[in-house]
């Protein structure tokens, strides 16, 4: 299952360099995750300030 970025995100930018595969991007308010290319690792839960990455439902 993707994950996806609540509203909660403050684009700080730190989970962008994290993603092993290059699928978060900013977007126009918020960071934005390709649902398609996610590996579902958490590699950005674990680094965001705000717990703004979260398993898609």
């Amino acid at each position: 299952m993707a994950y996806v970025i609540k509203d909660s995100c403050i684009s700080c930018g730190a989970c962008e360099p994290e993603c092993p595969v290059d699928v978060i991007s900013a977007g126009d308010s918020i960071y934005v995750i390709d649902a398609d290319g996610c590996i579902d690792c958490g590699a950005c839960a674990n680094v965001c300030p705000v717990d703004a990455p979260v398993p898609a439902e």
